[in-house]
C-alpha cells in the first residue's frame, strides 16, 4: 500500500465549503480508479487553515495510473466549485511497510 499524503491552506471562512465540494468531486473521481483504498481528511486543531489528505492506494502503479487528462479535468471542476481559497503547501508519498 502507498499513502499520498497532501497538505492544504485553505482560507478559514471557505474551509466546510471546501471539504465538502473535495468529497463531492475529488473523493468521488478517485474512488471509482482501480487500486483506491480510501481518503481521510485531517483538520489541524490548532491552525484552522491546514487541511491534510491521507489517500490510500493499493499500489504505486495504480495510483500513477490515472490519467493526466483525467486529473486536470477534475481539478478544473473542484478550482470552479471552491475558487482561488486554497494552496498546495506540501505533498508527500509514503509506503506502508
Amino acid at each position: 500500500m502507498v499513502i499520498e499524503f497532501l497538505k492544504f491552506k485553505v482560507a478559514p471562512e471557505t474551509r466546510d465549503n471546501y471539504l465538502q465540494q473535495d468529497a463531492a468531486i475529488w473523493t468521488t473521481a478517485l474512488a471509482k480508479y482501480p487500486g483506491f483504498l480510501g481518503k481521510e481528511v485531517w483538520i489541524n486543531p490548532h491552525d484552522p487553515t491546514e487541511v491534510t489528505f491521507i489517500i490510500r492506494w493499493a499500489t504505486k502503479e495504480q495510483w500513477f495510473a490515472i490519467p493526466l487528462e483525467d486529473l486536470a479535468t477534475i481539478e478544473q471542476k473542484f478550482s470552479q466549485a471552491v475558487g482561488n481559497t486554497y494552496e498546495l503547501i506540501e505533498s508527500k508519498e509514503y509506503q506502508i511497510w
